[in-house]
């Protein structure tokens, strides 16, 4: 039996949720009166106004007393579900680097980095900026972050691949905890996407930069990502010299097993042309993975395809790129086409795309494979007058029997997304950065502010998709999911927010709302702020 004490907490604890739960009803109330009232203020009205809409008149500046604030008013949300996922602790946990920790762990200058991300920091030097706001040390509930020079020395402290190996084992095991509570058809299929990226850099003395094949100085970083949730999985740096395949089998067969363990019943791979390694193609199919490859256009291969007969061939028709709701938008003057042709530049159209498929042995395998092969029949013009008439193959390859060529094709299509999420790591955290000296540091630096990105997913991931509005719960998730970086900032992050520390309480006031506070507030009580 309980005892009297236990008792007493266990009702101050109710007593505490519905006082929240009130307080959060109430905050949600006053936010649709906000929306409504800025709904009401840009009406149009037929008015003649006979001084300019911005006006300074009125304003005057104080200075506040006691209270403090930040314009990052989400991090909390993000700490929150950093050290729900078990994210902090597993990096303690697997990352050993300090010796002593005085005053700092390994997981305070891993979310540090990622915090800085997410607080729209463009480089380590920001770290100087938050150090010396109050409001900004509040907000994750910490006494002092580490400075620009000390998160330096402790990317500095990544030696090794087993020390990057480390710290993606930890981020693992924290994202396994925020799999565990999706429906039980997230697990129907994981896609693995894989795809290089050079990271230009100007530094003179970085240890492991080599010129790429584009003349760039750099790095060449492998990233691993998966296609459902725009994770990226791993992130590997390499010399700028190498090669987009380098290294990537063994990761893939690692990544294959981290998702077997965690419940996927069907795994994908994806890639261009760089990644159709034929040697490991039987070895896949062997584990059960299905694979949609791009394929070199050698001669032996396009010779079987020209020597199909033409009943073989079926005209590709795309689906249109968006659903119209309502009627479908006119299109604009086309200046660009105007120009090339006025001009007579030199203009290739497509003109039509057909389809086919036939089986294929490569010369690593011991067994056949199926070979689609997408033809494009292009016009080169120059002005109005044709040039000529050519074609142009696209090889894929697959161990898929069952889909139509058709569907292959869009699927190898749908890996472009992949490009998207690289652009998002470059500009959105800005991830895919070199600002320290040697490989492994870099890689570090890349996989701790690419937390970010995956702090946002997380988030995403923990909306739960319950109760009468399950479908309406589901495309908020979605759409957050799918949500832009710089979006996502402005809308679940960047919120002007009052910081009160009250005895072992840490207060968070929010001062404005948006259309995603509903969600916000949803993600608060999920995650038991």
């Amino acid at each position: 039996m309980a005892s009297a004490y236990q008792k007493r907490q266990a009702a101050s604890a109710k007593r505490a949720t519905k006082s929240r739960r009130r307080r959060i009803e109430k905050a949600k109330r006053r936010n649709t009166d906000r929306v409504r009232r800025i709904k009401q203020r840009h009406e149009h009205r037929c008015e003649d106004h006979d001084r300019p809409m911005l006006s300074t008149a009125g304003m005057q500046f104080e200075v506040a007393d006691r209270n403090t604030a930040t314009c990052d008013g989400g991090i909390g949300l993000a700490h929150a579900v950093a050290r729900q996922s078990g994210l902090a602790a597993a990096i303690d946990r697997h990352v050993e680097l300090l010796r002593n920790h005085f005053p700092y762990q390994e997981s305070d200058h891993v979310l540090n980095i990622a915090f800085n991300a997410m607080a729209d920091g463009t480089c380590l030097e920001d770290l100087k900026k938050k150090r010396a706001d109050e409001a900004s040390l509040n907000a994750p509930g910490a006494k002092r972050i580490p400075d620009a020079s000390t998160a330096g020395d402790f990317c500095r402290r990544f030696e090794s691949k087993a020390d990057m190996d480390c710290l993606h084992t930890a981020i693992d095991e924290a994202r396994r905890n925020v799999w565990s509570q999706q429906p039980d058809e997230f697990f129907d299929c994981a896609t693995v996407d894989r795809d290089g990226s050079i990271v230009e850099t100007t530094g003179e003395c970085k240890f492991g930069m080599d010129m790429s094949y584009k003349g760039i100085w750099g790095y060449h970083p492998l990233l691993i990502s998966l296609a459902e949730t725009r994770e990226p999985l791993r992130i590997v740096n390499r010399s700028g010299n190498q090669t987009s395949e380098d290294g990537a089998t063994d990761e893939c067969d690692g990544v294959a097993d981290y998702l077997r363990d965690c419940g996927f019943r069907k795994i994908v791979f994806r890639g261009d042309t760089a990644f159709s390694q034929t040697q490991h193609l039987d070895r896949w199919t062997d584990r059960g993975v299905t694979f949609y490859f791009g394929d070199k256009a050698m001669k032996n291969v396009e010779t079987m395809a020209e020597a199909l007969e033409s009943s073989a061939w079926r005209e590709l028709k795309r689906p249109p790129r968006h659903d119209v709701k309502t009627q479908p938008r006119a299109k604009g003057h086309p200046v660009k086409e105007n120009i090339v042709i006025d001009r007579e530049y030199n203009n290739l159209i497509l003109h039509r795309e057909d389809v086919a498929g036939f089986s294929y042995k490569p010369i690593a395998c011991d067994r056949s494979y199926r070979m689609i092969v997408l033809r494009k029949q292009i016009d080169e013009m120059k002005g109005q007058k044709l040039l000529l008439a050519k074609e142009h193959s696209l090889f894929y390859i697959t161990n898929d029997h069952s889909s139509t060529p058709e569907e292959i094709v869009f699927q190898c299509n749908d890996r472009c997304e992949q490009e998207n999420l690289i652009e998002q790591l470059k500009n959105g955290p800005r991830s895919l950065k070199a600002p320290v000296d040697n490989l492994y540091s870099n890689g570090a630096s890349m996989l701790m502010s690419s937390l970010a990105w995956t702090l946002k997913a997380w988030l995403a991931l923990s909306l739960p998709e319950t109760g009468r509005w399950k479908a309406m719960r589901r495309k908020e998730k979605r759409r957050l999911l799918k949500m832009e970086f710089r979006t996502f900032l402005n809308d679940m992050i960047r919120i002007p927010c009052q910081i009160a520390r009250t005895g072992r309480r840490i207060i968070c006031r929010l001062l404005n709302g948006n259309q995603m506070q509903p969600v916000f507030w949803r993600l608060v009580d999920v995650l038991q702020l």
